[in-house]
């Protein structure tokens, strides 16, 4: 009877703190249409959170993600605009904080670089390709090498 009784009040321990790891804040704004919340829901996913590897601010659970999601919220509620927001992170935190950086002398090579090694490995395709294989030009053998010739063939 005790193991029993044993048994399920470990079960409902488990399962009780279990629910607890699992339980995770979430974040509940109150938007005045639909549209603000779309662009808040745009930001969050555009905007990377700068303190996780290569997560934006929607997936991130981080404290930092937490307190960025409540700053963009609080400039739409402003009524900013989405490129002050953007521009207000940026100036912030870094052109790491977008996922998609603008177009500027630092990034060149990150939007270029890709379009030009693929014009590279096609210019090193065609040319490759356009070479002509040498032919093996037949000479005519010297009567030394017909006389071994129709020696071998003899023995045979």
């Amino acid at each position: 009877m005790l193991n029993k009784y044993a048994v399920i009040a470990l079960l409902a321990v488990v399962t009780l703190f279990s629910s607890l790891v699992l339980a995770t804040p979430v974040d509940t704004y109150v938007f005045k249409d639909k549209v603000t919340e779309i662009r808040f829901n745009a930001l969050n996913k555009e905007l990377r959170c700068p303190k996780c590897q290569n997560q934006n601010l929607a997936d991130s659970n981080s404290p930092i993600a937490a307190d960025l999601r409540r700053e963009v919220y609080e400039m739409l509620q402003q009524g900013k605009a989405d490129i002050e927001i953007v521009n207000f992170m940026v100036s912030r935190y870094g052109e790491f904080v977008l996922y998609r950086p603008r177009v500027s002398s630092l990034t060149y090579l990150l939007w270029f670089g890709p379009a030009g090694l693929l014009v590279v490995g096609v210019i090193v395709v065609v040319i490759v390709l356009r070479r002509k294989p040498v032919k093996n030009a037949q000479k005519p053998l010297s009567d030394d090498q017909k006389d071994k010739l129709d020696q071998i063939l003899k023995y045979k």
